[in-house]
């Protein structure tokens, strides 16, 4: 259980990147039913001000040492930079040596570099920063296209925005996904971005409401259990299929089939946490079908069986 969460900071931070790290995990909810975390600042010198990309300071609370214990490191975005601090680095190391998750949001991934913790880990980065981190830590498995990457004790983002979608996915990972959507209606974003999407979305907001799909994918989301085909749905938005296609995967950042299939794995996540349906009955609400196809797909996005996954987050 994810009970103590360190964010580090040196010069240069990225405020929005560390502001999110601080909105996921820092803030108090626990009057919403989001269990209590210990939230820690920290920095190599406490108490005195780190210097951000836009003219302010934050002042970190703690010291490196209070990285002792955390179950989450999380390293914010920060000028990039050929040197990092020596003690911040030894204290990376240290704390993923006593088993803790690591997380960076941003260019957050080069100072994991730095610290030799992303040899043979899959990674990513902002993309415009991709080319350099592979360049920089030739040993690390550069992903430049996703919003994050999950590889077990290590977990990195793209830039600003996948930074929210990375937290939640800790979040998630540790809490289910209730306390998730807790969270995220609390700070007004979608739960359910995928981490393998596409970071570049070609038209993030359409320039006429009437050009968007998000009517399309609200009326899915209220029919997932339902049958559904590119070409189907492209007669209900009045396109051609290639246009169709064309137009989700710049809207949605992925393909039609993948957004359905993600969506269904989120609420059978949802349905083997709050209700005692079988799994068959899960597989038949969340649109799979058959449990065979259900666990197929939950194994493969969430990493575990269904009745594994409901063993560890039903009732949370």
């Amino acid at each position: 259980m994810l009970r103590t969460v360190a964010a580090v900071l040196i010069d240069g931070l990225a405020p929005f990147e560390f502001g999110v790290i601080c909105e996921v995990f820092g803030v108090d909810r626990t009057d919403d039913g989001v269990p209590r975390i210990d939230f820690r600042v920290c920095g190599e010198r406490p108490g005195e001000p780190v210097t951000t990309d836009v003219g302010a300071s934050v002042v970190p609370a703690h010291g490196l040492d209070a990285l002792a214990g955390a179950d989450l490191v999380a390293v914010a975005a920060a000028k990039i930079r050929d040197e990092y601090p020596p003690a911040l680095l030894d204290a990376l190391r240290d704390a993923h040596g006593r088993g803790a998750t690591l997380l960076s949001v941003c260019s957050g991934a080069f100072v994991l570099g730095a610290a030799g913790l992303l040899d043979d880990r899959r990674c990513t980065t902002h993309w415009r920063h991709a080319a350099d981190l592979a360049a920089r830590f030739p040993h690390a498995k550069v992903d430049p296209d996703v919003l994050f990457v999950d590889d077990g004790d290590i977990v990195s983002s793209a830039g600003t925005a996948a930074g929210i979608d990375a937290c939640l996915h800790v979040v998630r990972r540790e809490f289910g996904a209730g306390v998730t959507a807790t969270i995220a209606r609390r700070m007004v974003v979608a739960p359910q971005r995928d981490g393998g999407q596409r970071q570049f979305v070609e038209v993030p907001t359409p320039p006429h409401e009437a050009d968007s799909l998000q009517p399309l994918l609200a009326w899915l989301q209220d029919r997932l259990d339902q049958e559904h085909t590119v070409a189907s749905l492209a007669e209900r938005a009045t396109m051609s299929e290639r246009t169709f296609a064309r137009r989700f995967a710049a809207e949605t950042g992925t393909t039609p089939h993948r957004w359905l299939t993600t969506q269904r794995v989120l609420r059978a996540r949802q349905l083997l946490e709050e209700t005692q349906l079988t799994v068959e009955d899960v597989a038949h609400r969340s649109g799979f079908g058959t449990a065979a196809l259900l666990r197929h797909h939950f194994t493969s996005v969430v990493g575990v069986p269904p009745k594994d996954y409901r063993r560890s987050f039903a009732h949370r």
